[in-house]
């Protein structure tokens, strides 16, 4: 009835509990596991044909004809080496992109692809052409990083925090310098995971003032066996841990 009342009055749904969560990260892993597989079975085609389908639908500086080809290059790789060297990055990156919603993870997938795509038609050298699902990865890694920030949930901003830490050393081939690599699609999939991170935002609102479970009084709520008042800075956190199972 209560639940009735707020929806008469317009109120956004709460953050994602549990549960929904835990299903959420399932579909993640499913989406993520199925998008490689088809990753690896185009790549297989593509080398029993000697990898025609690169050179047919990589994406060429400055032609036209390329252009919706932004859209099949995150599918295509070069070698072997190459797709291996991509694969675990992507799964890793695109499961902490995926797990918070899959229909948001599927429209940041499609925004970075284009920024990626079209940095390079823009700004590439001509006469290559360039596949690879690296951009996705730089755009799932710049994502991840910021994401939490700006949807203000603390647990994803410390997996921001420790990817940042941990995979610093890939905004190296985001620069010129490294020879053989399409920094401009890294450097593009960055810029489009950085602003997916921003126009994919968390917009519910959090309750506040007669929203709490306590009428907005301050009073003292109980998280696992730790008393949480209501208005400590950290009740966020506190629920989210709650959420998790960690209290």
């Amino acid at each position: 009835m209560g639940r009735a009342n707020q929806e008469r009055a317009g109120a956004r749904p709460g953050p994602m509990g549990a549960e929904q969560m835990i299903a959420e990260a399932r579909k993640a892993f499913f989406t993520m596991f199925g998008f490689l597989a088809v990753v690896w079975l185009v790549q297989l085609a593509n080398y029993t044909d000697g990898y025609a389908l690169s050179r047919q639908f990589g994406v060429a500086s400055g032609d036209l004809g390329t252009l919706p080809d932004i859209l099949t290059a995150p599918f295509l790789h070069w070698s072997w080496e190459h797709i291996e060297s991509n694969s675990g990055p992507l799964f890793i990156f695109g499961f902490l992109a995926a797990y918070r919603g899959v229909a948001r993870f599927l429209g940041l997938s499609l925004l970075v692809a284009v920024t990626s795509g079209l940095t390079v038609w823009f700004f590439e050298r001509g006469g290559v052409e360039t596949v690879g699902a690296s951009g996705l990865i730089f755009g799932y890694f710049g994502y991840v990083v910021v994401r939490g920030l700006f949807d203000r949930h603390l647990i994803d901003t410390l997996i921001g925090i420790v990817m940042a830490a941990s995979f610093a050393y890939m905004l190296t081939v985001a620069v010129p310098g490294t020879p053989g690599v399409s920094w401009l699609g890294h450097l593009g999939g960055l810029i489009g995971g950085l602003a997916g991170a921003w126009l994919f935002r968390d917009r519910r609102a959090r309750p506040t003032g007669a929203g709490r479970p306590d009428g907005g009084t301050g009073t003292t709520t109980t998280r696992g066996d730790l008393p949480v008042r209501a208005d400590n800075p950290r009740a966020d956190l506190h629920k989210e841990l709650g959420d998790l199972g960690l209290l």
